[in-house]
């Protein structure tokens, strides 16, 4: 065995541990743990996807060497090791540009705390990645969602505290069905690594067995995960839990910890129970409703917002409806538009959150829209972030919201009875997505009366600055280059199964 394949392994690990180290550090050294390990794990994730690339084909990494029914696994390809990469950006990105606004959003002796939730929210998403366990995936879901409960309710306001306990109550509901569903398929099968499972469950399904004990399997599991994912109609935790945690927390939250259950889901489907069986259970046109429905309801929340962080939080629900119009248009194509969103929304969504607290601030620290004219003039960074983030999530070409769109679109043509449906909601929603972002944008270049506010310089805070233009550069990048990481998708998809 090569060592870089250690690396799924050693990055779990090495972010749990140090969280458990940050319990006895202060909160300066806790952010410089935190920073350190974010960036290394992100660093050895690419070298593994280079690793992978190259070796084009995926591995598995047995714990203690101990094989199956007994020892538990660890599977990474290049889907895999990119994703964790993408994820490691991502989070030290709106940890970067959220560090100034933690200090005041935070009590000091908390500061450490937020640490620990955070290395352990990344332990968690690396092990829903490269896990091979169904079991250890629950396990490493109910981390994930202690860990973000806490990154909402550490602010301590009224509003995060109702926010955290109905996120946890939602959360509660979505793991127990997927506990359920896990169950099932451990009593049908007698295994929990992911490979074992699909063999049995392939004899299974040929020999015309337990038809009605598999779809219900499926139904749970899948109904668990959207509801962790804020799919509508579950998400009506979604705005408060986003809208009103600190900042950091509303970008790592929209970003990656719905995503984590997405890519699970996507595994479960391809890995344990078949993707060809998944067609004929008609799970799928369950999903690609609910999630033609999300891509309207969101959009139209998020309309009818006054509060701009709310309103980026429902624009949400609507993101990850296009996520599942992908599943459930049940295509390779069109599951890797699906991907390529999850891509595409981390990106923007983390970016409009840190742009949207810049803008804010050059507001007299007011959300409402109408406090927040000139804005775009008074804080440039945070304006010209948010635009490239607005036209993202809109579609306009050069910037990766156009690229999975056009896919969506391209891939619906495929499959002739959802195709009418969802172009008219594509089109509808993109046209909802302009009126809310754009009105916004226009809102922030409206020249409005300087004197009532404090005037801030274009490079205030040198960090801030840094990750919004990092965050700039991926989503630029994800527009432009868009052929060679399809190309991965599709190539880590025939890895996956």
């Amino acid at each position: 065995m090569d060592f870089v394949q250690n690396i799924p392994f050693f990055s779990i690990i090495l972010s749990m541990f140090s969280g458990i180290v940050s319990s006895v550090l202060s909160g300066k050294n806790a952010k410089r743990l935190n920073t350190f390990v974010v960036f290394f794990v992100g660093v050895m994730s690419f070298v593994l996807f280079l690793y992978l690339m190259q070796k084009g084909e995926s591995y598995i990494y047995r714990m203690g060497h101990f094989p199956a029914p007994w020892g538990n696994e660890i599977r990474a390809g290049v889907l895999e090791a990119f994703m964790a990469f993408f994820f490691c950006v991502i989070m030290l990105c709106s940890l970067i540009g959220g560090r100034k606004h933690l200090i005041k959003e935070i009590e000091e002796n908390k500061v450490n705390l937020y640490y620990i939730l955070v290395n352990l929210l990344l332990s968690s998403l690396l092990a829903l990645i490269y896990t091979n366990d169904l079991f250890t995936a629950y396990v490493f879901v109910e981390i994930n969602t202690i860990s973000a409960c806490g990154l909402i309710m550490i602010r301590q306001t009224g509003r995060t505290i109702e926010a955290a306990t109905r996120y946890m109550i939602m959360s509660l509901l979505g793991s127990g069905l997927l506990l359920i569903g896990i169950c099932l398929l451990y009593d049908l099968t007698g295994h929990l690594l992911m490979s074992y499972i699909q063999m049995e469950i392939a004899i299974i399904v040929e020999q015309g067995m337990y038809t009605v004990p598999i779809i219900l399997a499926i139904a749970f599991i899948s109904i668990g995960l959207a509801i962790k994912s804020a799919l509508y109609p579950f998400h009506s935790w979604l705005p408060d839990a986003y809208g009103y945690s600190t900042v950091s927390s509303s970008a790592i939250l929209s970003s990656l910890v719905s995503k984590g259950y997405i890519f699970l889901l996507i595994k479960i489907f391809y890995r344990i129970i078949g993707f060809a069986i998944i067609r004929d259970s008609k799970i799928i046109h369950i999903l690609f409703a609910f999630g033609i429905c999300g891509m309207i309801m969101g959009s139209l929340g998020a309309i009818k917002e006054n509060d701009i962080r709310r309103m980026i939080a429902f624009s949400s629900v609507a993101q990850i409806g296009y996520i599942y119009i992908g599943i459930g248009l049940g295509t390779k194509l069109a599951m890797t538009a699906g991907i390529f969103h999850i891509f595409s929304h981390a990106a923007s969504k983390a970016l409009l959150f840190i742009s949207a607290v810049g803008i804010t601030d050059a507001s007299n620290e007011s959300k409402k829209f109408a406090d927040l004219t000139g804005a775009g003039y008074r804080n440039m960074i945070a304006g010209v972030g948010f635009t490239i983030g607005s036209l993202s999530m809109v579609g306009v070409p050069l910037f990766s919201g156009f690229i999975s769109k056009f896919m969506f679109a391209q891939s619906s043509l495929q499959v002739p009875g959802k195709m009418l449906p969802a172009l008219i909601v594509l089109g509808i929603s993109t046209i909802l997505n302009t009126i809310y972002f754009m009105k916004t944008v226009i809102r922030i270049y409206t020249p409005a009366k300087e004197s009532t506010y404090e005037k801030i310089r274009f490079f205030t805070n040198l960090s801030y600055s840094v990750s919004i233009i990092c965050f700039g550069i991926v989503n630029v990048t994800l527009g432009l280059w868009s052929q060679p990481i399809v190309e991965m998708i599709q190539t880590g998809l025939d890895m996956l199964a």
